[in-house]
């Protein structure tokens, strides 16, 4: 049997925390993803550490199959703040289909992604505490990448993609 993992104390959470932020700052997601869960082994629902959790996995993104979409939608999903879990899975959304594009995937065959994410920064957007426009300017950012590859032209079921 290897060695185990040893488990931080409850004091050293927000120091640990700065921590997962200064290696995302790094372009080393993996190392706050460990501590993200090194701080979850005690504190389960932790909400700042489920949100770096799942944006450092999200920054491992590569375009593959192996990418970790479900784990990180269901780690936003355990966010108790209803504004917070619909703007984080609409983030979800939105790189997924930003590393879809930079994989060489076409941009007709990821806008249901942009849509998606969109629909999440919509229902955010409703219920956004005051003065919080973060869901917008998300929202705004989904269809200025659309107009950029041209897939707003095509109209098909769904959410208007247009100026309305």
């Amino acid at each position: 049997m290897g060695p185990e993992l040893k488990k931080i104390s409850k004091s050293g959470i927000e120091e640990a925390l700065a921590k997962t932020e200064l290696y995302r700052f790094l372009n080393e997601p993996e190392e706050a993803e460990s501590i993200c869960h090194d701080i979850l082994a005690i504190d389960p629902e932790h909400q700042l550490a489920l949100r770096v959790l799942g944006l450092s996995i999200t920054d491992q993104f590569t375009g593959a199959p192996a990418d970790r979409y479900a784990e990180v939608e269901r780690i936003f999903g355990r966010l108790k703040d209803s504004y917070e879990r619909f703007y984080y899975l609409g983030l979800l959304h939105e790189r997924r289909a930003k590393v879809q594009l930079r994989a060489g995937r076409p941009p007709h065959a990821i806008r249901v992604l942009f849509e998606e994410a969109m629909r999440c920064f919509e229902e955010a957007e409703k219920i956004r505490p005051k003065g919080n426009d973060d869901a917008i300017l998300r929202w705004n950012r989904c269809v200025r990448l659309l107009e950029s590859y041209g897939a707003t032209e095509e109209r098909e079921e769904g959410i208007d993609l247009g100026d309305g």
